[in-house]
């Protein structure tokens, strides 16, 4: 795959490859809160923000960044 090039020169700000095992450990998080929340909430139930219990900046992957053409070398796969 040597001319194998990425379609769009987008690319994760750090060398993190993926979020999974952050998103994974967030979303347990997440449902054990609201879970134990909804145990003892009575009928009036209203869920909190999925964006309560963590934060994007916390996990691995900071954003992502355009890079076009100045530096070729970060698009191949």
């Amino acid at each position: 795959m040597s001319r194998s090039r990425r379609k769009t020169p987008i690319r994760g700000i750090t060398t993190a490859e993926t979020e999974a095992e952050d998103k994974a450990i967030w979303h347990r998080r997440h449902r054990r809160i609201e879970d134990a929340r909804l145990k003892t909430a009575g009928p009036d139930f209203v869920a909190h923000h999925r964006n309560q219990h963590s934060s994007t900046w916390v996990m691995d992957k900071d954003g992502k960044q355009y890079f076009g053409s100045r530096y070729p070398e970060l698009l191949r796969k």
